[in-house]
């Protein structure tokens, strides 16, 4: 057979598809836009958690009977403790797209619940929530790590650039979150009693669950991605399993790197359950939390994405994490020793700051903890993310728990002790992370 004319060579590129199995030269492999399935992932849970933040805020007020809507929370954040042990296996069998619709129907059943809440309807979709949660999380960080890797290499780009960038764009988006959903929330129940009227809480929840469906339409879009380690039997054992489990806690790297996850699960937890109560309630009253929330989810999401366009490797991300520890130190000694509910213009003012502040700092540990997990367990991403949710979720419902029984006073300075810690732990990694590369090298 004839070698190939010029006009044969010039045309066979714009037909032929990319295929990974053949080697040939002639061939030419389009680079994959791994980019837009940043944009669908965020996107995605955008809509998702517009509906369940904001129904997640309304917990409290609106399934008063029994305390029946802070109980459900606290047995979705155990569940989720528990189930996250276990997700890194779920997931790496799975796959992280399917894992990722998976983790929508819990969602979905949750708001679901609230059309017609009762013990007998939400205690087992918050059980079931906190398994999908585990899921969808791990999904999540193991989607995103493994699209940015792809990304950088496929257009010859710096890894940690690009999963800083990623990151910044999914954890923007995913803080637009608060604001969207707040203003949602004021919008259809500033006519009802307690979320009850026409225009109340059943029409909320309706609308929150249009949201879900539309996040999950999004998911199905995902191109799917080949992360199943192939260490990990189709049947895997007890045994197996506890390995994947236990294999990341006999890591030094992270094990220095818990405190301050479970730092950021203590600072989450705490605007959900002693901000707005402690200190935007008194000042601006209870019409007020959803303007306070607005404004901490828009500093969230412009921080994230500000911190994520930063974020170039190991030294960025100290520096980043320094900055927000600082901030968010600077707050809690602020609250512990100067700040007393104001009167006049400051009461609209301080509130707001620091919920802004706060925002910051959120924004600052959610990109940078992602980041560093993704450039250190690359080769074990699942494992990694599935350990982030644990210690996060464990943080965050021990203080749903014990808010009952502990003062504020006490609880920030719990708080203010863990991120010294957390951030000894974190500055001594990044000297061990840099020895190590100095010796490799």
């Amino acid at each position: 057979m004839g070698s190939p004319t010029r006009e044969e060579e010039e045309v066979t590129p714009l037909v032929v598809e990319v295929d990974d199995e053949v080697g040939s030269s002639s061939r030419v492999r389009r680079p994959r836009n791994h980019a837009r399935d940043v944009h669908i992932l965020s996107s995605a849970f955008l809509f998702v958690f517009s509906a369940y933040g904001a129904a997640q805020n309304l917990e409290s007020t609106v399934n008063t009977e029994g305390d029946l809507g802070t109980i459900s929370l606290g047995i979705l954040y155990l569940s989720f403790t528990l189930f996250s042990v276990v997700a890194s296996p779920v997931v790496r069998a799975l796959g992280s797209k399917i894992s990722l619709v998976l983790g929508t129907t819990g969602y979905l059943l949750f708001i679901a619940a609230n059309l017609k809440p009762s013990w007998y309807t939400m205690v087992p979709a918050s059980l079931y929530l906190g398994f999908t949660a585990s899921i969808i999380w791990v999904g999540e960080g193991t989607y995103l790590t493994s699209a940015a890797l792809s990304h950088a290499k496929d257009y010859n780009l710096h890894e940690g650039t690009v999963i800083g960038s990623f990151n910044g764009e999914f954890w923007g988006m995913f803080a637009s979150h608060q604001v969207i959903g707040n203003l949602i929330t004021l919008a259809l129940l500033r006519d009802g009693k307690e979320g009850d009227g026409v225009t109340g809480k059943n029409l909320l929840f309706v609308v929150f669950l249009g949201c879900m469906v539309v996040g999950v339409i999004l998911m199905c879009f995902l191109s799917k991605r080949d992360e199943k380690g192939d260490d990990l039997p189709i049947r895997p054992s007890l045994k197996s399993l506890l390995k994947l489990v236990v294999a990341p806690l006999l890591d030094k790297r992270m094990l220095l790197i818990i405190p301050l996850i479970a730092y950021s699960g203590l600072q989450q937890a705490f605007v959900w359950a002693e901000y707005t109560k402690y200190i935007v309630t008194p000042a601006l009253g209870i019409s007020g939390v959803g303007g306070a929330m607005a404004i901490y989810g828009a500093a969230d999401a412009v921080c994230s994405l500000v911190a994520g366009r930063l974020t170039t490797g190991l030294y960025s991300i100290t520096l980043i994490v320094s900055g927000g520890a600082f901030l968010q130190a600077f707050v809690l000694l602020w609250l512990l020793f100067g700040y007393s509910t104001p009167s006049g213009v400051l009461a609209y003012v301080y509130p707001l700051l620091i919920g802004a502040i706060w925002g910051v700092g959120d924004g600052v540990l959610n990109t940078q903890l992602s980041a560093l997990l993704g450039m250190l367990f690359k080769n074990d991403k699942e494992a990694a993310f599935a350990q982030l949710k644990v210690w996060q979720c464990a943080s965050i419902a021990v203080v749903f728990f014990l808010t009952p029984y502990i003062t504020l006073q006490a609880l920030m300075l719990v708080m203010f002790v863990t991120l010294c810690v957390s951030v000894a732990g974190f500055l001594f990694l990044t000297l061990l992370v840099e020895k190590s590369l100095t010796a490799g090298s």
